[in-house]
């Protein structure tokens, strides 16, 4: 699980309250969820929680919200809200603020980011949708989330698994350690095979490296042994592409044409390999 702290910079990109602002008492039920909001289901035990502090303490930080014309949409604090709905209150403190539609995506969005029981799937999902929406690098993003630019890497690859091993990272069957070492695999055939190996026989991570390895290493030796020339050529050529490009680049020769894969992680990435290909 994530931390909910993912750092500062991330949370100067959320709306504040300021010194100017005047908080005042809304009926709860002129409240609305935020519309751009792609999370729909709240960790009930959390809530829980949450519902028994306001019971005790009230809602100590107010809700920011804008105008609609059904009454208010929240813009920061639907975890306050349905609580406080829980709770019983029928007036919830708001502070109400001008935005766009644009700006109440990107807010959900970076609101969605700093949950605590974030699944990597989520994590990476959401930081591909804040690079694409703030046109952030990798770089970039990891800067603002405090973390490495691998770290920010690793989670986007994860991106790139077949949907049926995505499920099982989403669910918890399959940990990101075990995705990332299925990610060592060439075909999404081999890839879902393993995977459905992995939840069977609940396979440790390192076990599963150890697969992966054996599985990469077979493949290699089988490739030398059919055209060791030509293999080495293919590398050479997959080791230009990487240096060019600054990615990962796969060349599957057939007999009489092949395929080049080349993995990006945003469309600011490939953006950026486009050019260098155009150059």
């Amino acid at each position: 699980m994530m931390s909910k702290r993912l750092g500062k910079g991330l949370e100067a990109l959320l709306p504040q309250i300021g010194a100017d602002d005047t908080i005042v008492q809304a009926s709860i039920d002129d409240l609305r969820p935020n519309p751009y909001q792609p999370r729909k289901e709240f960790n009930q035990e959390k809530l829980n929680e949450l519902t028994e502090s306001i019971k005790q303490h009230g809602i100590i930080q107010p809700i920011i919200v804008r105008k609609s014309f059904r009454g208010y949409e929240i813009v920061a604090g639907e975890r306050r809200w349905r609580a406080a709905n829980l709770a019983g209150l029928t007036e919830v403190p708001v502070v109400v603020k001008e935005f766009d539609d644009r700006q109440m995506t990107e807010i959900a969005l970076i609101e969605n980011l700093q949950r605590e029981d974030l699944n990597p799937m989520e994590v990476a999902e959401a930081y591909h949708n804040i690079m694409e929406k703030f046109e952030l690098t990798q770089e970039e993003l990891a800067k603002k989330v405090g973390q490495s630019r691998s770290h920010v890497a690793n989670f986007l690859r994860l991106l790139n698994l077949p949907p049926v091993i995505r499920d099982h990272v989403s669910r918890g069957t399959i940990s990101m350690g075990h995705a990332r070492a299925v990610l060592g695999l060439e075909s999404n055939e081999q890839k879902i095979a393993l995977a459905k190996k992995i939840v069977d026989q609940d396979l440790s991570v390192r076990v599963v490296e150890q697969m992966v390895n054996q599985l990469t290493q077979n493949v290699s030796r089988e490739t030398k042994k059919k055209k060791p020339e030509e293999n080495k050529v293919i590398k050479q050529y997959e080791e230009k592409f990487r240096s060019s490009l600054g990615t990962s680049v796969k060349i599957h020769p057939g007999k009489k044409r092949g395929k080049i894969e080349i993995d990006y992680f945003s469309l600011e990435d490939l953006e950026r390999i486009l050019n260098l290909i155009g150059e």
